[in-house]
This record gives C-alpha cells, structure tokens and sequence, in this order.
C-alpha cells in the first residue's frame, strides 16, 4: 500500500494529483501545515519536517516532483511519463523539475514573508515575487503549446501546474501572464485534478485536519 503524508494544497499535491491520475490505491494521511511545527510526531517519519512524504514498501521519498517520476515510472504503463528513447524524454524531465526548482521555490520564499512571517522581510518577499513571475513570463511559448511536451499529460505537467496553482493560493494568480493562466485553466479540466481536490477534502474532514493554511 502507498501512504502519502500531505498538508492541504501544499507541494504534496503534486504526488496525489498523480496517484489520482493513475488510478492507484493509497493511503491519505493529512497534516497540518507546518507540520514541523503543529505537528511534531511527523518528525519521526520525516525528520526534516517537510511535505510530502511518500512510503511504498521499503521505499521513502520527500520530494514531490521525484516521486511523480516514480510514480510515471513504476506504476505509469505508458501514462505521465515519457519514454528514454522518446525524443520528449529531455523536455519531460526539464519541465518536471522546473516547476519544482524554478516555479515553486522562490514563491515558498513569498509565502513565507507574506502570510507566516509578516513584515520580517517584506522586500525579499517583492525580489522573489518578481523573480517567480520573470520566469512564468519567459515560458510562455512552452505554455501555449497546450502541453509542456510530448503532445499530451504527463507528470511534468502535474509539476508546473502545482506551480501556478500555488501562485493562485499566495496572491499572484492575477499578476501571471496570460499563457500562464491559459494552461493552468487547461489542467484545472484534467479530470484526475478535481479528483485529487476531492481526496483531500475528505480526508482533511475525515481526519479533523483544517482545509487550508
């Protein structure tokens, strides 16, 4: 059985977006967010405190676009990954981790200074703001081709799309550009996203966890 440790809309998301776009049987466990902080047992599972954390047998992961790699690899058949002898491969793996390294992490920052540590550094807060929508900008074109690669959805597109979700929850959705809004309101159709929304509200309901940070 696969457990998934998630924290409502956090990075997380982006391995249960993919569990659901697969059809796989898992485990939901929610947090709240931080967890290091509200929830201090989580250490013992990850002792960095951070979301996800993903378990299937005597496999452990922490990072959320390398476990949608996993995920595409061991469990895809051919869906939301690509091929090594795939022409899309290199696209496939760049995208994949771009939405983590380049889209998500400076807004984590933005995150951070805007709603969890307020006024403490407000200009660094703008810097990465700015830094994060430059590069939203500068992909346009990948962005209008509908899918980042390959012709179809894949797991790269399970990453960049958490990246404009996540813009849309800290205060930046209006602020992207239109490319940006266009293929996020794409991925918002795939079926397995509104799923995905749905197996967090049940769980974070069932479990008494509250939806949201």
């Amino acid at each position: 059985m696969i457990t998934l440790y998630h924290a409502f809309n956090a990075r997380s998301f982006r391995p249960l977006w993919a569990l659901e776009a697969l059809g796989l049987d898992y485990e939901l466990k929610m947090l709240p967010f931080p967890p290091r902080v509200l929830a201090k047992d989580y250490l013992a599972i990850n002792p960095l405190g951070t979301i996800p954390a993903f378990i299937e047998g005597e496999t452990r992961m922490t990072e959320s676009a390398a476990i949608c790699q996993y995920l595409a690899d061991r469990h895809g058949q051919g869906r939301l990954g690509v091929a090594q002898d795939d022409p899309a491969y290199g696209a496939y793996l760049n995208w994949l981790h771009f939405g983590e390294a380049t889209l998500t992490f400076p807004q984590t920052l933005v995150l951070r200074y805007r709603r969890f540590e307020k006024d403490r550094a407000p200009q660094a807060a703008d810097d990465y703001a700015r830094w994060f929508l430059a590069r939203a900008r500068a992909v346009g074109p990948a962005l209008e081709q509908g899918y980042v690669c390959a012709g179809r959805f894949t797991a790269a597109d399970i990453s960049m799309g958490y990246a404009f979700m996540l813009a849309g929850l800290i205060g930046l959705g209006d602020e992207l550009p239109e490319p940006a809004k266009a293929y996020w309101a794409r991925l918002q159709d795939e079926p397995s996203y509104a799923r995905a929304l749905a197996a967090q509200s049940a769980a974070a309901k069932a479990q008494g966890v509250a939806a949201g940070w």
